[in-house]
């Protein structure tokens, strides 16, 4: 079982990389604090897995034989953003539910999703992801009082400051590469700056969301902030794409089923997001034609 919970060397340096070198110091607690909550919250561990933020453990309630996932962050803002979000979504099918949380320890306990595939490994379609996207805009159109979430432009700020680490990291380096981070940044701002307020996800790909019940698509793994809807809609209509025309297709087709998504708004958010997104091709050093494409997109 200690194994279970042990943080094992690679993914230590992947958060070191995320949130510093004194991470190593709550991953080496982390085996006492998961019992300790397993314990309280009446679990027994059976899996181990995570992100890029997180450890996240698949556990059977003992009175029940259901199965929870009991999900950690050594960055508790994280864990009270995401739990606010979720609460924001309570009436939502379309997102996992919140169970319980323990905040100042960066702890929060959430509901299973049946059969619970990772979209990323299924075949989907515009349709479904539409229904996902209109269920998420039913949340509060404007920031409650007392909100932890941070405007859009703080999220863009931290991926693009990710995206440099994480070329710093592989050591990819080059002009090119530079100088569309560069203008990329610039033009998420402004998009941010200029667009509607709503609740956004944050990090709605193919991966952070599963197969629910009744063919239902549930989103997991928020990354809240308060800003522009359309935000959510850019790693659907990228994934996969590799021709320009392709890509209008599928925002035309997205923004006739969800009120409000502005077509124009969305490619402009394409555009601005396709560096940071060739960056994890740029680093693995891989020169394929969806790489190629998101930096034919990034240069305009």
């Amino acid at each position: 079982m200690r194994e279970l919970v042990c943080v094992a060397p690679e993914v230590r340096d992947r958060f070191v990389v995320r949130f510093g070198a004194d991470v190593l110091g709550w991953c080496d607690g982390l085996p006492t604090l998961v019992h300790e909550l397993a314990a309280r919250w009446n679990l027994d561990l059976v899996a181990a897995g995570g992100g890029g933020t997180s450890r996240v453990f698949r556990c059977l309630q003992r009175d029940t034989g259901a199965s929870v996932w009991m999900k950690l962050t050594p960055e508790p803002l994280i864990a009270r953003e995401e739990a606010e979000a979720l609460r924001a979504w309570a009436d939502t099918p379309s997102v996992v539910t919140l169970l319980a949380v323990d905040l100042a320890a960066g702890a929060l306990l959430l509901e299973n999703v049946e059969p619970g595939v990772p979209v990323r490994q299924l075949a989907w379609n515009v349709p479904e992801v539409a229904a996902l996207l209109r269920d998420l805009r039913v949340s509060p159109p404007v920031p409650r009082e007392h909100s932890v979430l941070q405007p859009l432009s703080h999220r863009i700020g931290f991926l693009f400051d990710l995206t440099d680490r994480r070329l710093a990291a592989a050591r990819v380096s080059g002009r090119p590469i530079r100088t569309a981070l560069g203008q990329a940044r610039a033009a998420a701002l402004e998009l941010a700056a200029s667009g509607p307020v709503g609740l956004v996800h944050g990090d709605l790909h193919p991966a952070n969301v599963l197969s629910g019940p009744d063919a239902r698509m549930v989103a997991i793994d928020p990354r809240p902030t308060w800003g522009d809807p359309d935000f959510d809609a850019v790693d659907w209509v990228l994934d996969g794409v590799t021709d320009p025309d392709l890509l209008e297709q599928r925002i035309e087709k997205l923004a006739a089923l969800v009120p409000d998504l502005s077509p124009h708004r969305l490619l402009n958010w394409c555009r601005a997001l396709a560096a940071p997104n060739a960056v994890p091709g740029l680093c693995s050093g891989r020169d394929d034609a969806e790489t190629q494409f998101l930096m034919t997109l990034a240069n305009g």
